[in-house]
């Protein structure tokens, strides 16, 4: 399943950037400080594990932050292990 059409929502009341599909919330916590965006943690619940949804939901946190010229300090295993495969995003690193 192509989950392109599904947007990512900046909550910034809780600081999360969520990810909704099928009716359930993935997230990613984030903060920010001085134009760097720290990721944090990334969660998918069980119901949508093994779907590609946590890489689909970095990718469009990542471009979010491009769109706002920030820069991002991975914090996050997940995030992390992501950059490690796609390190085209490199280019947004703190």
């Amino acid at each position: 399943m192509n989950y392109a059409d599904n947007d990512i929502i900046d909550n910034e009341a809780i600081h999360n950037f969520e990810f909704f599909v099928d009716g359930h919330r993935s997230f990613i916590d984030y903060k920010t400080r001085d134009n760097r965006i720290y990721l944090i943690h990334t969660e998918v619940p069980e119901e949508l594990e093994g779907r590609g949804i946590a890489g689909v939901m970095v990718e469009k946190v990542l471009t979010y932050i491009e769109q706002r010229d920030m820069k991002l300090v991975p914090l996050c295993a997940y995030v992390k292990a992501f950059l490690k495969r796609h390190p085209e995003w490199n280019r947004l690193l703190a």
